[in-house]
């Protein structure tokens, strides 16, 4: 075994016998993205080179590796002799792109992201102008009808919201039985639950347009009356009617708080909605426009979302992120727990995306709500541990191993005095506006998603009947 195979096998966290030609980035449980970055800083410190975004993308099977470790030239830091881009595939079949990575499925005009500047508009709007001047309510008709509104319009969809909020009281029944549930499994369920009370249409028929668009409206003012009222229920509460002219924010903290929030919570809850808002094709909005490709309609494009979202590699990780400033403890022991966890090979919490090649730029805008609230509390312990851990994070920020979106919201939501298992839900009542608007472009000029598989299995067995085996 050569000293570049102990290497990858030692930065991916396997075997040696694993280290194959045909080992490459995404082909195994290990070598995902973090692995790749854990493997690239391995080759930097072994070899004393910088790799660059250009050999980042072409370091991405063990034949690749193998090259650039026996091409000086490739060492040296430019050049790719030697480095082929990809592993060695199967002569008589098609490229697999595992994941559907760098696949292009279809045209959108909703939200664009260049991730290696650090980029994210919602329709041609940069995200940093949305978050610091518009709100929620703006953010979400500009994402569901295309453009920002005007102050008619704007009143007009505020009511639409605000009519909208009253859940159907058998969806309450159900909320009700499912308190010890966890809130993502009862806000799929009551999700699901919603189409029974939706629009009837004659059998037979699919919903047409204006039904899905009715129907998330629906959906953005329900979902988080659903987060809320279950969490009053399991913790001993009736849900609240939220005053008639509260924001949506306010109306949702109101719910799950039993009280009314400070400015301070319902600013941080207003602008992280906004920057939770869409984020293109991710998982969970990709199973929507699956969901709603098949006819399915809106509710059922919804709740596909909602389950995919739930995900521990998904936005199921925000979850897990609340945890780190427990497991870190105090300032201190940040850069010790960074180089235990990249030792395992395990990933760092809060950091790294899929998409950016930078910090993701949502974060400042979370983490100076935080800022805010760790003051207004007079505790900024958890800010400053998380803080330190990002600083101890720095040498893998160049390959994409930044601070992403969930680093600082599960603390804020810790500063309000909520559960740690309520980080999911809360980005999901952000989210929804994005995975309507999504589900409405793709019905608007639908084609079903079908992409293919390549059988790499046996061919040709006899059946045996179970005697005989």
């Amino acid at each position: 075994m050569s000293n570049v195979d102990q290497l990858i096998a030692r930065a991916l966290g396997i075997t040696e016998d694993r280290v194959t030609d045909t080992l490459a980035y995404q082909s195994i449980r290990e070598w995902d993205s973090l692995g790749h970055v854990s493997l690239l800083v391995a080759i930097e410190q072994e070899y004393g080179v910088e790799i660059d975004d250009e050999l980042t993308l072409g370091l991405r099977s063990v034949a690749a590796v193998r090259a650039f470790a026996a091409a000086p030239a490739t060492r040296a830091g430019r050049g790719d002799a030697g480095v082929p881009a990809t592993a060695p595939g199967q002569p008589d079949g098609p490229a697999v792109h595992r994941g559907l990575e760098n696949v292009v499925f279809d045209q959108t005009a909703v939200t664009h992201i260049d991730g290696a500047q650090g980029v994210l508009e919602y329709r041609g709007y940069s995200i940093h102008d949305l978050a610091e001047h518009s709100s929620f309510e703006e953010v979400a008709h500009l994402l569901v009808h295309g453009e920002l509104p005007d102050a008619a319009a704007l009143e007009s969809f505020g009511k639409q919201l605000r009519a909208a909020r009253v859940l159907p009281e058998p969806v309450l029944g159900l909320l009700r039985s499912l308190t010890r549930a966890h809130p993502m499994e009862a806000l799929r369920t009551c999700v699901s639950a919603l189409g029974a009370f939706g629009p009837q249409r004659p059998p037979g028929t699919d919903e047409s347009y204006a039904e899905a668009l009715e129907t998330g409206v629906s959906l953005i003012a329900r979902i988080p009356m659903i987060v809320a009222a279950h969490h009053a229920l399991r913790t001993g509460r009736e849900p609240v009617q939220p005053p008639q002219d509260a924001s949506h924010a306010e109306a949702f903290l109101t719910v799950l708080l039993g009280e009314r929030p400070t400015p301070a919570a319902v600013r941080f809850i207003d602008k992280g909605f906004i920057v939770h808002a869409d984020h293109s094709s991710n998982a969970s909005a990709f199973t929507a426009r699956v969901a709603i490709g098949c006819r399915a309609g809106m509710t059922a494009a919804i709740t596909a979302a909602v389950a995919a979202f739930a995900g521990s590699v998904h936005g199921g990780a925000a979850e897990r992120v609340v945890g780190l400033i427990d497991e870190v403890g105090s300032v201190e022991n940040a850069p010790a727990h960074v180089a235990a966890l990249q030792a395992r090979g395990e990933p760092v919490m809060g950091f790294g995306h899929r998409v950016y090649r930078t910090e993701d730029p949502r974060v400042r805008h979370l983490r100076s709500t935080v800022v805010e609230l760790s003051e207004e509390r007079g505790d900024t312990s958890g800010l400053d541990i998380l803080d330190a851990v990002a600083t101890a994070m720095r040498p893998y920020g160049r390959h994409g191993v930044a601070p992403n979106v969930d680093l600082y919201a599960g603390l804020a939501y810790r500063l309000l005095g909520l559960p740690d298992d309520l980080a999911v839900p809360l980005f999901v009542v952000g989210r929804t506006p994005g995975w309507v608007a999504q589900a409405l472009e793709q019905q608007s000029n639908n084609v079903l998603i079908r992409p293919l598989l390549t059988y790499v299995g046996p061919h040709g067995r006899t059946y045996r009947k179970a005697y005989d085996r």
